[in-house]
């Protein structure tokens, strides 16, 4: 499986980005495709995602956390009572489930590329960064840390 680089960053507010510590989106300088393509799934986490799981990610009483893998986002088995009823392995597991069950008004509305971006702006959120841009391949590789 990918190894993947874990940052040291503190990742504050995810609608907002509003983070003390250096991000890879704070230089426009920088050709980076993940800090591009984490920055377009800031935007759609906050338009289709942070009103369920918070704008933080910390989860509400709608929807689980998506940030926070230490304090037991995205856990391997779903939650007794969870719509999810599949195990997150991989970042490609929890693909899958987002596009066949979100936005839950309109599951698989959005185009692949905007569900790799939010995808990408969690793993972003949860101190994770790739050195390409998440795809289908990549994220079949990708391991949630426990």
């Amino acid at each position: 499986m990918l190894e993947i680089k874990q940052s040291i960053l503190m990742f504050c507010a995810l609608g907002g980005l509003g983070c003390a510590a250096t991000t890879p989106l704070d230089d426009p300088e920088m050709e980076d495709p993940f800090a591009a393509q984490v920055s377009e799934g800031s935007v759609l986490y906050a338009d289709h995602c942070a009103s369920c799981h918070g704008d933080d990610g910390s989860g509400t009483s709608q929807a689980p956390a998506l940030v926070g893998l230490t304090e037991g986002a995205l856990p391997l088995d779903p939650a007794p009572g969870a719509v999810r009823d599949t195990q997150f392995e991989t970042v490609a597991d929890v693909g899958a489930f987002a596009v066949a069950n979100m936005p839950p008004a309109d599951p698989g509305s959005l185009m692949a590329d905007e569900y790799y971006a939010i995808l990408a702006f969690a793993l972003f959120a949860n101190g994770i960064e790739l050195e390409e841009e998440l795809s289908g391949s990549l994220a079949a590789e990708i391991v949630i840390p426990r």
